[in-house]
């Protein structure tokens, strides 16, 4: 890729990703391991219908989950639009950075219920840079 700034994008993007399968295959092993099967042809496999229910950690994973597909997709879409303005790689790459360590504590804040507010912190910390692109992108099209 000759365009820097896109490079850093699709690396921390693909990370991003990477981390979302990740947190999908966490929530089915916890459904595994906790016998809490969203669909009865599952809990039938896996011991009959009474595992058919609800848990609150496969819950807690399912909202980890959620909560990335509320933020990263967004982010996918941002980032690629800033990435065509031109801006300058340093300062692009500290956008990407950040909001790949924010995301990454957040799931991890998350997943392992972590003390409040570190989960609050981490998700306003990588709205920071969606925020100043969203502005330099608006800016540019003005």
């Amino acid at each position: 890729m000759e365009n820097e700034v896109f490079a850093s994008f699709a690396f921390c993007s693909t990370f991003l990703i990477l981390k979302m399968y990740i947190v999908a295959v966490i929530t089915g092993q916890v459904r595994l391991h906790r016998k809490a099967f969203a669909n009865p042809e599952d809990a039938m496999r896996h011991g009959g219908l009474q595992y058919c229910r609800e848990d609150t950690d496969v819950e807690r994973c399912r909202r980890a989950h959620h909560n990335d597909m509320e933020n990263i997709y967004p982010f996918l879409f941002l980032g690629a639009i800033y990435s065509m303005l031109d801006p300058d790689p340093a300062i692009a790459k500290i956008h990407f950075l950040i909001f790949f360590l924010g995301r990454m504590v957040h799931t991890v804040a998350y997943l392992m219920a972590l003390k409040a507010p570190t989960r609050s912190v981490a998700y306003v910390i990588a709205q920071v840079p969606c925020f100043s692109m969203v502005f330099q992108i608006l800016y540019s099209l003005w």
